[in-house]
């Protein structure tokens, strides 16, 4: 019976803030390596026999940036379902398993969110493999997660003692504790972390939703087979969907279902939540200190330095985290990292703008970077991707300049077709039908100066549009 990963792509991530936003979750972003959480959900299951494609379930404004992930690691045909609003866990793996059965009829569902870290994939796979065998006796299966402290971030459940195989019974699941639970549940020894993993047939989880949950089941059935083809995606019916209950898989099946066990895994499983959490996981040098990027430390210990722009020095502190983006620098003493909501409460109640908007924003044709802004004009860094093409436009406000660093540009210029390659320039007046193509097999790089009167984004009216961005 073939597993078919389901990845779970949605939520904010702004535990993680500064390097997330609501645009872009942590799980796209390197936080660890040079691959994104998200990739590495992915990749963690090489090696498996009988893994189908995964099908992702994810925010419509990040379908690009999925997909554009997606091709770096070599997956080119994933199933990219796009949620027309957020309505939890429940409605997403629901539809994950009614789209797999229009395309394989039996098979076992892996599902798994894109913002996690394990760290032992071979332990990993052997957990999947005992789990499937449970699957394939029709139970619904939870990963629990061996605790090694008391945590009060994460679910706890509860099994029975004495177990004698592989699996054990859950008796019941309970949310994040007070600290002092959270300690008596380690002492008692028969709690287990609710990892959020689970495995489970498409068929078995259908049913359970049916007997359990049935309002999610039949909007989410309505929302899937009214859902609409959209180049490589698909979007689910919104209507439909957005009738289904904002309801989590836990509240809605596994709390009430007869039929679960929990698979046990001691794998270096972490829910990345906090900064404090990626230092806890990273590779520490001798200092105590978990560095990424640019970073020159003296007598600096105990701190998480990450540098995604320029250099970051430090002398004397201990027990840090610093964090310098393109956006933000975030200097916080570790144990008050949970106290980054009343400073994001605070940038919201001054409307700053670096609470929704990144530099960098990436386009379903690649991604620009806004270097500098100022009175009347805007710079910008575009990166365009092989074989793709900005759409046929126009602005009313403003006029471009571009000069071109690294490829070759054709470009629409009104009724001229040109062809431009390194250190070539070009200027698009006000009103001018124009627009940036990259026939090549490399990444085309220009510099963008915008000059006018307003440089909003909204200032494009556009005519032709591969990605389909024309509004009907």
């Amino acid at each position: 019976m073939q597993i078919v990963p389901i990845i779970l792509s949605g939520g904010s991530g702004e535990r993680l803030w500064p390097l997330s936003r609501m645009q872009y979750p942590k799980q796209y972003l390197s936080l660890v390596d040079g691959e994104t959480m998200f990739q590495k959900t992915i990749l963690r299951l090489n090696g498996l026999e009988n893994v189908s494609e995964p099908v992702i379930v994810c925010n419509e404004s990040h379908r690009f940036l999925v997909a554009e992930q997606c091709q770096q690691i070599n997956i080119f045909k994933p199933h990219i379902l796009l949620e027309p609003t957020g309505r939890n866990t429940g409605p997403a793996i629901a539809a994950a398993a009614i789209h797999t059965l229009n395309f394989l009829e039996d098979s076992v569902l892996l599902v798994m969110s894109a913002d996690h870290i394990i760290q032992d994939d071979k332990v990993f796979k052997e957990v999947i493999k005992i789990a499937k065998k449970h699957a394939n006796q029709d139970k619904l299966v939870t990963f629990g997660v061996t605790p090694t402290e008391a945590k009060i971030d994460y679910g706890y459940i509860r099994v029975s003692k004495n177990q004698n195989t592989d699996a054990f019974k859950v008796i019941e699941f309970t949310e994040k504790p007070k600290l002092q639970t959270a300690i008596s549940y380690i002492k008692q020894g028969n709690y287990l972390w609710n990892s959020g993993i689970f495995m489970f047939k498409a068929k078995t989880l259908l049913n359970e939703f049916k007997n359990h949950c049935p309002d999610v089941f039949s909007s989410v059935l309505h929302s899937v087979k009214n859902a609409t083809k959209d180049l490589d995606f698909i979007r689910l019916e919104k209507k439909a969907f957005e009738s289904a209950p904002n309801i989590s898989i836990d509240y809605s099946l596994m709390e009430k279902s007869k039929n679960i066990v929990v698979v046990p895994m001691d794998a270096g499983w972490n829910d990345i939540g906090t900064w404090t959490s990626l230092y806890d996981v990273g590779k520490k040098n001798k200092e105590g200190n978990v560095i990424h990027g640019d970073v020159i430390t003296q007598d600096t210990t105990n701190s998480y330095i990450n540098s995604k722009s320029h250099l970051i020095t430090a002398i004397g502190v201990d027990n840090l985290i610093i964090v310098n983006t393109k956006d933000v620098t975030f200097v916080c003493a570790k144990e008050k990292v949970g106290k980054i909501k009343s400073i994001l409460t605070q940038m919201q109640n001054k409307n700053r703008k670096e609470i929704s908007e990144n530099r960098k924003v990436y386009r379903p044709w690649g991604w620009y970077d806004s270097i500098e802004i100022g009175l009347n004009f805007q710079v910008k860094r575009l990166v365009v991707n092989s074989g793709s093409k900005l759409s046929l436009q126009m602005h009313q406000k403003r006029a471009e300049h571009w000069v071109i660093v690294n490829g070759k540009a054709t470009v629409t210029k009104g009724a001229e077709i040109l062809t431009l390659s390194r250190g070539d320039s070009v200027y698009i007046p006000i009103a001018t039908l124009h627009s940036l193509e990259n026939k090549t097999k490399e990444l085309l790089e220009i510099i963008e100066v915008q000059s006018g009167t307003y440089l909003g984004e909204d200032d494009i009216e556009r005519f032709e549009d591969i990605y389909g961005r024309i509004d009907s």
